[in-house]
């Protein structure tokens, strides 16, 4: 169980923190201030600043993020009237420091109440200081001022200049589709490595590579070097196709065409064998895949059959519903347990499998998604101007609320499907 949680807390922080570094370096390269960029979640363990990002460590070792100054998930820094704050002024004059939480202390600081602030565009803070309400000061900020919020995080302001929307169009279209690309490298890195390392990648051809005993392959008489060029009379030119034609016919008998050498078609009635599998149940006949040994094979040929295997699943998923064939941390975690016990192998795949997973599921066009953010982008792009921040904000926080209820409803059957049944 240990090993399993180490290789679980090491595969989910590998995935998000390839996937936020996308984000975060081309951020930086398009002149946008990532305020924080953060590995894990919860209370700060480890935090240091370096040109002009806060990199943090959180306690809960799942998940992270990149703050990107002017983003959805950015904090507003707006000062409310009334909010008693702390000030550091520079040789300049102006304020460099902007204590607004109460679990900290600048010594030296000059207490202020605020009565007007705005360190977006004219950088300023007025109110009274030390108490005194005769008289309203108003203090200019500079531009590269910090401001601890309320959680004690300290973080440079975010004047307009630096925020995502001034970014050239080009430039946020970068930013939010480096995320899946990440994903997409890390993936196909991943799945080069196991082809070389193992001699060898699966092969997407139809033909049979090898007939398991005691199945039904065998009973109906298959043999290695068949090719099944089809399942109930739809046509299956390549592995991918065969097992999801199998898999997808949930119940009763199946024909295969059988193609032996030169000789015509012929057809077999088979009736596969149902297993449960990481606590699916599945149709399997007893066949085994080839492998494939050459050098674009070993490159390419795991990364291109896993994007195949995936889309099929995912128009599977669209035409035939169902939460069992979406899975949350809980699933990812069996997964993990199973891969697991396959030893290095076992783990590298389920790594690959998960990146190139995030990186299609990203760039699904659902608000609040890096693909829906994509979208917004385009729709930008074709209108000439950007969406309203209050309209983009309405379709960001509906994106949200769809995916977050359908991480609960995932999550539930999840625990349902792997602990209580």
């Amino acid at each position: 169980m240990v090993k399993t949680i180490v290789a679980f807390i090491i595969v989910f922080g590998i995935l998000v923190v390839v996937h936020e570094f996308g984000h975060f370096y081309f951020a930086k390269r398009s002149g946008i201030l990532v305020r924080e960029f953060s590995i894990g979640m919860g209370p700060k363990i480890f935090w240091t600043r370096k040109n002009g990002t806060l990199y943090t460590i959180r306690i809960l070792p799942l998940g992270g993020y990149v703050r990107m100054a002017g983003a959805a998930e950015d904090e507003d820094d707006q000062l409310q009237p009334g909010t008693p704050i702390s000030i550091m002024m520079g040789d300049s004059g102006k304020v460099t420091r902007i204590n607004a939480s109460d679990q900290t202390t600048l010594f030296n600081g000059i207490p202020v109440i605020v009565t007007e602030s705005d360190l977006v565009d004219q950088l300023v803070i007025k109110g009274y200081e030390n108490g005194d309400e005769s008289v309203v000061k108003t203090y200019a900020v500079e531009h590269d001022a910090t401001i601890i919020e309320k959680d004690s995080t300290e973080v440079l302001i975010a004047p307009r200049d630096v925020q995502f929307q001034s970014a050239t169009l080009w430039h946020r279209i970068l930013t939010n589709f480096a995320g899946p690309l990440n994903n997409f490298i890390l993936a196909w890195l991943v799945f080069a490595i196991m082809g070389f390392a193992m001699g060898g990648v699966a092969s997407n051809s139809n033909a049979i590579s090898g007939v398991l005993a005691n199945t039904p392959a065998q009973s109906a008489g298959l043999k290695s070097g068949d090719r099944i060029v089809s399942v109930n009379d739809k046509d299956t030119n390549n592995w991918t196709a065969v097992t999801s034609a199998i898999t997808s016919d949930t119940h009763g008998d199946i024909t295969l065409g059988i193609k032996r050498g030169q000789k015509t078609v012929k057809h077999v009635k088979i009736t596969p064998q149902v297993k449960t599998v990481s606590g699916s149940k599945t149709r399997t006949v007893g066949i085994k895949r080839g492998i494939d040994t050459g050098f674009f094979a070993k490159l390419f040929g795991g990364f291109w059959n896993t994007t195949v295997l995936l889309f099929a699943a995912l128009g599977h998923l669209f035409t035939h519903f169902s939460l069992n064939d979406l899975g949350g941390p809980v699933a990812i975690y069996a997964n993990t347990a199973t891969a697991t016990q396959a030893g290095w192998s076992g783990i590298l795949y389920w790594l690959g499998f998960l990146s190139l997973n995030l990186g299609i599921v990203n760039l699904l066009p659902i608000p609040a998604l890096d693909g829906g953010k994509l979208v917004l982008n385009v729709i930008e792009a074709i209108r000439r101007k950007p969406l309203s921040q209050q309209t983009e904000g309405v379709v960001t926080i509906i994106g949200f609320g769809f995916v977050l209820f359908l991480m609960i409803l995932v999550t539930w059957n999840d625990i349902m499907r792997y602990f209580v049944h």
